[in-house]
Parts: structure tokens; C-alpha cells; sequence
């Protein structure tokens, strides 16, 4: 059991650096002559601005990927609860329920942002 928490705290550090990268953005300018004339002016970018339905569509993509990965890894751990279990039917019950309870949890992630994303197209 010991073995199973390391590596869940290493899949969620490891899922937890790669969210922190984020890309870096060069200036605009065919010469650097112009790049130093534009000074600060050349920085920006072409990110407009963003509204609160974008703002609800990247903060649930972000919740729904998160709940992705945590499903993944609970049907993994219940198939190695499976396979361990060596015939004890309680433990072959518990295995079952775990992926199960992970299927389900997954569809109901799915419809909740098929339902956020609806209501943000229609109404936002």
C-alpha cells in the first residue's frame, strides 16, 4: 500500500511541473533595428482580451483533465487490486468497485462539462 501512495504522489509532482510551464513569446520585428526603436512597445503579443465564459471554459478543461488523470490512475490501481487479489472474493468486490466507481466518475465529468460548455456557448 506504501508502494501504491509514492507512486500516486509522483504521477500528481510530475503532472504538477508539467502544468507550470508556459511558453515564452519573441517580439514582432523584421530587423532588430526596429526591435530597439519599438522598445517596450514591441512586447504584447497577439492574446486579446478574455471574457468570463473563456475564463469558465479553461478553468473547467483544466478540472475535467485533473479528473481525467485521477480516474486513469484509480482504474489502474483497481485492475492491480484485481489482479493481487488472489481469488478472495472481498478483494475481488473492492477491485470491481474501484474501477467502477472511476468509470462512473469519469462519464459524470464528461456530461458536466458537455453541460458547462452548453450553457457557456448559449448563454455567455
Amino acid at each position: 500500500m506504501n508502494k501504491i501512495k509514492v507512486i500516486i504522489i509522483s504521477a500528481f509532482a510530475v503532472l504538477g511541473l508539467g502544468l507550470m510551464a508556459s511558453p515564452a513569446y519573441a517580439a514582432t520585428c523584421r530587423t532588430s533595428a526596429e526591435c530597439i526603436k519599438a522598445g517596450v512597445s514591441a512586447s504584447g503579443g497577439t492574446s486579446s482580451k478574455t471574457d468570463i465564459g473563456d475564463l469558465i471554459k479553461t478553468v473547467v478543461s483544466v478540472l475535467l483533465f485533473l479528473l481525467g488523470a485521477i480516474a486513469v490512475i484509480m482504474i489502474v490501481i483497481g485492475g492491480i487490486k484485481y489482479t493481487t487479489s488472489n481469488g478472495d472474493s472481498s478483494a475481488v468486490t473492492s477491485a470491481k468497485n474501484t474501477i467502477l466507481y472511476a468509470v462512473v466518475g469519469l462519464i459524470v465529468a464528461l456530461m458536466a462539462y458537455a453541460i458547462v460548455n452548453f450553457i457557456v456557448d448559449k448563454f455567455v
